[in-house]
C-alpha cells in the first residue's frame, strides 16, 4: 500500500539522511518515477522532503526534521514511547526494533528513560512460554485445554477460547469463554498447567472492555475493617488506599472482599500484625481457623 511505502521512505530517509530514487526504487520493487510522486506527495503533506542533484545528491529529509512533530506535544510522545516499553516487557520477541523506530521518528533517541518488568521476583519457570502460547492462541483464535488449579486446591481439565490477556492486581489473567462452566471466566495464569493449543478454530470475538472500571464494591463485596500493626506499614502504603492511624500507630484499615474467606486468607498473609474488626463472622471464621492449626503443633 502507498501509505505504507510512504511512512517507510520517511524513516529510512529519517536513519540514512539520503537516498536515490533508484535505491528507493529498488528496495519497494517500484519505478523511479513511482517515487518521485511519493517525493511529491509527502511534499504536499507538509513533509520537508527535497531532492538535490549531482554527486551526493538524492532524496532527504530537512535537518533535524522529526516526523509529527508539529502534530504531537513532548508529552504525547513520552506516553506512546512509555506504551511501547511497556509492551516490550511482556513480548518474547524482540520488539527493540519498533522501539528505535519510534525514538528516532518522535526525536527521542534516550533509550534509559523507563525500565518495566512484569515477571515476579520469584521462579515461575512455565511463564515466559505459557505466555507466548497463549499470546499465539488469542491471535489466531485457537482453542486450548489446560488443568487448572481451583482456589480449593483441585486440579479440572479445561477446554476454552481465549480472548485476552490481562494484568490486575500484580497477576496475570487470561479472559475466555469456558466451555465446562459454559461462560465467561478469568483464568490466573500462575495456576494453569499442562497447556495445549489445538488445532481448533473458533470465530468469537473478544469485548473491547472486560475490566468493568466502575465501582460496585460496597454493592456486592464485603466491607471489611482491619487492624494493621505498623510492622506491616510497607504493605498497607502499597495495597490499601482507605486507612486512618490510631493512637498506637496502628492502621485502621476499610477495603471491600468478595466473601469471608477472603477476608481471612487476606488478614492472614499479614500473620500476627493483623486483627479482623468487622465482620463479626470473619472474625468467627478466623479463630477457628487458627485453633485448628494450633493442633498442628501439639
Amino acid at each position: 500500500m502507498q501509505i505504507n511505502r510512504l511512512f517507510e521512505i520517511i524513516y529510512l530517509l529519517l536513519e540514512k539522511k539520503t537516498l536515490t530514487a533508484g535505491e528507493l526504487a529498488e528496495l519497494f520493487e517500484v519505478s523511479p518515477r513511482t517515487i518521485y510522486r511519493d517525493v511529491e506527495t509527502l511534499s504536499q503533506a507538509g513533509i520537508p522532503i527535497y531532492m538535490s542533484k549531482g554527486k551526493g545528491g538524492g532524496i532527504s529529509l530537512l535537518p533535524d526534521y522529526i516526523l509529527n512533530k508539529a502534530v504531537l506535544s513532548d508529552e504525547e510522545k513520552n506516553d506512546i514511547l512509555y506504551s511501547m516499553e511497556a509492551v516490550n516487557a511482556v513480548s518474547l520477541e524482540n520488539k527493540s526494533s519498533a522501539l528505535n523506530k519510534l525514538n528516532s521518528m518522535l526525536g527521542k533517541n534516550e533509550n534509559d528513560w523507563i525500565e518495566v518488568d512484569f515477571s515476579s521476583w520469584g521462579i515461575f519457570q512455565n511463564d515466559g512460554e505459557y505466555f507466548s502460547r497463549l499470546k499465539t492462541a488469542i491471535t489466531q483464535k485457537k482453542v486450548i485445554a489446560f488443568m487448572y488449579s481451583s482456589a480449593k486446591a483441585e486440579k479440572i481439565k479445561r477446554t476454552a477460547l481465549p480472548l485476552k490477556l490481562i494484568f490486575k492486581g500484580s497477576a496475570w489473567y487470561l479472559y475466555g469463554y469456558c466451555r465446562i462452566r459454559k461462560d465467561f471466566r478469568f483464568f490466573k495464569i500462575r495456576r494453569i498447567s499442562e497447556l495445549i493449543v489445538t488445532d481448533e478454530v473458533f470465530q468469537l470475538s473478544p469485548p473491547k472492555k472486560v475490566i468493568n472500571n466502575h465501582r460496585t464494591d460496597m454493592d456486592t463485596f464485603i466491607k471489611t475493617i482491619l487492624k494493621i500493626s505498623p510492622e506491616m506499614a510497607f504493605r498497607v502504603y502499597d495495597e490499601i488506599s482507605s486507612y486512618t492511624i490510631d493512637a498506637d500507630n496502628n492502621f485502621i484499615c476499610e477495603l471491600y472482599l468478595p466473601n469471608i474467606n477472603t477476608v481471612c486468607d487476606y488478614a492472614a498473609s499479614f500473620g500476627q500484625y493483623c486483627t479482623i474488626i468487622s465482620p463479626a463472622a470473619a472474625a468467627k471464621k478466623m479463630k477457628e481457623r487458627l485453633e485448628k492449626t494450633l493442633k498442628n503443633y501439639i
